[in-house]
């Protein structure tokens, strides 16, 4: 086993490492998020702190960690006698982003089960953690049917598996510590609740600390064991005041005075139910822990917010992650009636307090996710002459609504998620299969079938059922995979109206919204002048999709034909990475084509080459005014596709209509 990059030894990002501390200290805080870009040491922390958490003690022999002191009483292996146990290092277990239902919560051999009735039960990494930390690297990703389990396992403190009848239960308390890179998309909001606290890093811009950082990342490199020699003192430093801290624990008082600040803040910056509080109240306290007080303070309960409310306040996935400083600051003054705001503990909270020194002091915010990016290929663009209007500021989306369900026909085998029809592992079952590979989702009556005819040639002779591997059916199951929806907007002069476009713009920023929750990936092409730039490649991520939405200027004249066939070359490009994810093209346009040779002709050749290869597609008719020349529904005739006004694209414009887009996907079964 490879010897760790020491904790303390990582280069400041002192948010992230006070709030591990702070969950090893006190493990029912309830975990860490942890957000930022790559390279910012966000992995070899986490990685780092497994080495400093006390030893725990557990019963020889048992797979499931269980206490000495406290044995569960439903343990798989027991039950067992108080007066078994050992030591041994806390663990630290790696959820693969990739990994299958069985891997994490474990499986049951159903033959065995099904033939001589016993619970033949391998763990999975839920059991491995129990105790421990559980550490889920780029979490965003993570399949959905896993967040729902990892959030079963939060909330019961346990893990349940159930095959046909056959269950088995085990404890699961755990750490659970993730890392993400928001622009790979973010979270679900279950799951984002369930995290404790939350930092994010960033790698620092002083070019001395990052001359330090890869000094020692050189260092460690060359000789991973003598570099964490020269640590060792500083890690043994941690380590006992983590003990200290743990011992102290049970003795902070948390006063009257410290709730009604912790209640107060949470009420004005209204965050959801009751998590925040409980979560803010025992991260103070473990703050008073770790300074060595009994009693907690007010930057200790000023310290909980900042770790504890960013992620909670979050209404939706365009909002921008953190908090308000003053307003926290006037919230605390009053209804803190100056009690704990003076002489504060220089070693307490946010000082870095039994780290090594910080050399480039507090991180700096950051600023760079909130600015508008400029569009490629805007610079030097000509301009149109005659009736063609200029580029003209960006308008501002108006307010986003919820859209109807569009979906892709046919089933798909893609990625799970929310929007269109599939063959998935989860979801109702419509059939029955031999399996391929491991058994996962047995068919009992299939099975039986399979085996009934068998019985008097294999000498059955009592009650029970002979049943064979050969006999084993898998359940083939249909639910719901997320797409890849393609936007191609419409930027030109004829779109240019400011309230025009500001409804163009909230109408595109409602189906981004629909798209993150539907799990959607989501691509963003754009033309206008001469023609169509690719504004966002494919990407999870729709909160970067709304800031280049946001900042699209308008003008110019209108080369469709150039946005369809981008859009084209994209798809093609997408395929080749992605053969299972099916494709939904959102054209948002008026319908017109200007500019160059028979520009119509030119669109409708464009078009074309989406409905000879399937692609399904629905045209937003931005036409507006009393005399309409309808071109957005003889382009959506050309694509294959259907056309919806902004009007009808609300959900509540036809009560409990949902429009699948018309056309045959290459895919469909």
């Amino acid at each position: 086993m490879s010897t760790p990059f020491p904790f303390t030894a990582v280069v400041g990002q002192d948010d992230l490492r006070l709030a591990l501390l702070l969950n090893a200290v006190s493990s029912r805080v309830g975990g860490v998020l942890v957000r930022g870009e790559k390279g910012t040491a966000k992995s070899t922390a986490v990685r780092a702190l497994s080495a400093l958490m006390p030893e725990v003690d557990v019963v020889a022999g048992c797979r499931f960690s269980c206490d000495p002191a406290a044995p569960d009483p439903a343990c798989p292996d027991g039950p067992h006698e108080a007066s078994t146990g050992g030591s041994r290092p806390a663990r630290m277990v790696e959820l693969p982003v990739g990994a299958s239902e069985d891997r994490l919560v474990g499986a049951l051999d159903i033959e065995r089960a099904l033939s001589e009735g016993v619970k033949a039960f391998e763990p999975g990494l839920l059991a491995s953690a129990h105790r421990g930390i559980l550490y889920v690297d780029e979490v965003n990703l993570l399949h959905d049917h896993l967040v729902d389990l990892l959030l079963d396992a939060a909330a019961m403190g346990a893990s349940y598996v159930e095959r046909e009848g056959v269950s088995v239960r085990h404890a699961a308390r755990f750490l659970l510590v993730g890392t993400m890179n928001p622009e790979e998309g973010e979270l679900r909001p279950q799951l984002l609740d369930r995290f404790g606290l939350t930092v994010e890093v960033a790698a620092s811009r002083e070019p001395d600390q990052r001359v330090e950082v890869v000094r020692r990342r050189l260092a460690y490199d060359d000789d991973p064991d003598g570099f964490a020699a020269r640590w060792a003192d500083e890690e043994s430093a941690v380590r006992a005041r983590i003990v200290a801290a743990r011992e102290l624990l049970p003795s902070v008082r948390l006063g009257d005075g410290a709730l009604r600040q912790i209640a107060a803040t949470c009420a004005a910056f209204e965050v959801d139910g009751m998590r925040a509080d409980i979560v803010m109240a025992r991260t103070a306290t473990a703050l008073a822990a770790w300074a060595g007080r009994t009693e907690v303070l007010a930057e200790d309960v000023r310290q909980a917010a900042l770790l504890a409310l960013p992620h909670r306040r979050r209404r939706n996935p365009f909002d921008a992650p953190g908090l308000d400083e003053d307003k926290l600051d006037e919230t605390l003054e009053e209804f803190g009636g100056g009690s704990g705001d003076e002489d504060p503990d220089p070693d307490g909270p946010g000082g870095g307090g039994g780290q090594p020194p910080s050399e480039d002091g507090p991180q700096e915010p950051q600023e760079g996710d909130s600015g508008a990016q400029p569009e490629a290929g805007e610079g030097g663009e000509p301009q149109p002459s005659g009736g063609g209007s200029g580029e003209q500021q960006p308008a501002r989306a108006s307010e986003p609504f919820r859209t109807k369900v569009l979906s892709v026909p046919g089933l798909g085998e893609g990625a799970a998620g929310r929007r269109s029809r599939a063959r998935t592992e989860h979801g109702r079952t419509t059939g029955a299969r031999r399996p391929q590979g491991a058994l996962t989702k047995l068919h009992l009556a299939a099975t039986v079938q399979a085996a009934a005819p068998h019985q008097r040639a294999r000498g059955r002779s009592g009650r029970g059922l002979i049943v064979r591997r050969d006999d084993l059916r898998q359940a083939t199951r249909e639910g719901r995979e997320g797409n890849l929806v393609l936007f191609v907007v419409d930027a030109s002069g004829s779109m240019a109206a400011r309230q025009r476009m500001s409804a163009v713009k909230g109408a595109v920023l409602s189906l981004l919204l629909d798209a993150y929750q539907r799990r959607d990936k989501v691509g963003l092409v754009t033309f206008r002048g001469s023609a169509a730039d690719l504004a966002l490649p494919p990407t999870s991520s729709v909160d970067a999709a709304a800031v280049r939405l946001e900042s699209l200027p308008t003008g110019g004249r209108t080369p469709l034909a150039a946005g369809l066939l981008k859009a084209h070359d994209v798809l093609r490009v997408e395929r080749l990475r992605d053969p299972a994810r099916r494709a939904l093209v959102v054209v948002v346009t008026d319908g017109r084509a200007t500019g160059g040779p028979e520009p119509v002709a030119l669109a409708g050749r464009a078009a074309r080459l989406f409905a000879a290869e399937g692609v399904a597609s629905v045209v937003v008719d931005c036409e507006s005014g009393p005399v309409r020349l309808g071109l957005a529904g003889q382009l959506a005739g050309e694509l294959g596709g259907t056309a919806v006004t902004l009007d009808e694209l609300r959900a509540d414009s036809i009560a409990g209509l949902v429009r699948n887009v018309q056309g045959t996907s290459r895919r469909a079964a």
